[in-house]
């Protein structure tokens, strides 16, 4: 039975790292670590769910059959803790490179020859330790590029929309999780 009094408050954390090479999703203290964690989230995080039907209807309105033709997944989250890796992660054409000697972190962007097509595991993380954790979890990539606002009296923080692609062969966008002490068995 669902838990009709549960009210969801907060925000949480943002996770990224490469698909695993057999397409697998990794138990939740594999993924959800420090090295993974893409930024601390200013704003929270969107997900988005876009279904697109088509009816088809004769003109007086007595038969009619729909079907869904298209899905669309987006997760969208402002990151306020950054770098350039963590923007490499966000541009399809970003290239890190770190000089030990300089202690220096170069981002190069640009050139469409540079896209590879990588597809990142993403999983959002919301913890409530009163109703349960939700976890969100999608395959893709930011689609919707980024932008940079230096100003004087406020944070930069970068919003990223991660568009899903399907992560198995059922075309699974989006895996939602959520935490439940009212589940009983």
């Amino acid at each position: 039975m669902a838990n009709s009094n549960k009210v969801v408050l907060g925000s949480g954390k943002l996770y990224v790292t490469n698909v695993p090479t057999d397409g697998a999703i990794p138990e939740d203290t594999v993924l959800e670590t420090a090295e993974n964690l893409l930024g601390l989230i200013q704003g929270g995080a969107t997900l988005t769910y876009t279904p697109t039907f088509y009816e088809a209807k004769d003109d007086l309105g007595l038969v009619s059959k729909k079907w869904l033709t298209e899905e669309i997944v987006t997760l969208v989250s402002g990151i306020m803790t950054w770098n350039a890796s963590t923007l490499e992660k966000l541009c399809a054409t970003g290239r890190v490179s770190e000089d030990t000697q300089k202690k220096t972190r170069t981002l190069k962007i640009g050139g469409i020859e540079q896209y590879d097509g990588t597809q990142y595991l993403i999983r959002f993380v919301h913890e409530d330790n009163v109703d349960g954790d939700i976890r969100i979890t999608i395959v893709g990539s930011n689609e919707a590029g980024f932008e940079m606002a230096f100003a004087k009296d406020k944070e930069t923080v970068i919003n990223a929309e991660f568009k899903a692609q399907p992560m198995d062969n059922e075309g699974t966008l989006v895996i939602f999780t959520e935490e439940d002490k009212t589940i009983t068995g």
